[in-house]
């Protein structure tokens, strides 16, 4: 059995323009090139076959999939398991305060290097949690789901476990970006970026 995921990361947002860790904050929301980069998604998924569009909880994926789906005019599902990192207390921080503040525990959290996999801040949630979450939920729509091409809107940080867990070393995904991976017959690998 064969399935396809196109995951894209949110359009850019408010926080990212300021300079933010946003993790699960739901205030920022998107920019007007958030916007533009939205559509675009859209229209690069426009003759992929997407049946469904799945999103995190979180508002700036949520309107980034209602302005992709402007185009592809398919169902859209929320699911939790595709929300982003809970980063605990350095939710909203700016990133310069993260450096001054936690220096080098910022710097290995940020790291792909797997030791640090267990590693979050105060309240917040480890790599490894994040991995397991978005994998159950791909894993389900994998084995379960009647749809054979579906889209994810979800954040950067949640990319960029997918992609560490299936061996691809990406530090930072850009807003808008789209990764498409394949499950088939119990083995996951990434197809291309769009």
């Amino acid at each position: 059995m064969k399935k396809d995921f196109y995951i894209f990361r949110h359009g850019q947002s408010s926080y990212n323009l300021a300079g933010r860790t946003q993790g699960r904050t739901n205030d920022s929301v998107l920019t007007q090139l958030g916007r533009e980069q939205a559509r675009e998604v859209g229209q690069k998924l426009k003759n992929c076959g997407i049946e469904v569009i799945v999103t995190s909880p979180l508002e700036r994926a949520r309107e980034t999939a209602k302005l992709a789906n402007e185009t592809l005019n398919v169902p859209l599902l929320v699911d939790e398991r595709f929300i982003e990192v809970d980063v605990g207390e350095i939710e909203g921080m700016h990133y310069t305060e993260i450096q001054e503040k936690y220096g080098e525990k910022y710097q290995q959290w940020r790291s792909l290097d797997c030791k640090y996999e267990n590693m979050c801040f105060e309240g917040g949630e480890t790599k490894k949690q994040v991995r397991q979450r978005v994998f159950g939920g791909l894993e389900d729509y994998a084995k379960n789901s009647a749809y054979d091409v579906i889209a994810v809107s979800s954040h950067g940080i949640m990319l960029t476990q997918v992609l560490i867990a299936m061996k691809v070393g990406v530090v930072d995904v850009k807003n808008g970006a789209i990764l498409h991976i394949c499950y088939d017959n119990d083995v996951w690998r990434v197809v291309e970026w769009l």
